[in-house]
């Protein structure tokens, strides 16, 4: 594995808070069949260099070097939430009026 890779990120046209880390120059169609279609069209957000001690704001640097070299990407997806999920079954509170 490099200490340093240019790399661009995308984001998502079909997932919020989806992006998708590659090589710079990297081929979409070199990428499985199966990312790019759950991803959908590739919306380009930036070019960086990055090393492992590179801070990231929802991803380790050095996991998204290994996740590169291995799988020539890394996706990133969207963190959970507390109350992310509704439960169907529960009728809403109603608040007070």
């Amino acid at each position: 594995m490099k200490n340093r890779e240019f790399v661009s990120v995308f984001r998502s046209s079909k997932k919020n808070d989806t992006y998708l880390f590659v090589r710079r120059g990297q081929r979409w169609d070199d990428l499985p069949e199966s990312l790019r279609g759950i991803f959908g069209q590739p919306i380009h957000s930036m070019d960086l260099i990055l090393t492992p001690e590179r801070k990231l704001a929802r991803a380790d640097a050095d996991q998204v070097l290994k996740a590169i070299a291995d799988k020539d990407f890394y996706l990133q997806m969207p963190e959970e939430q507390d109350g992310y999920v509704v439960d169907f079954r529960k009728k809403p509170e109603q608040g007070s009026r």
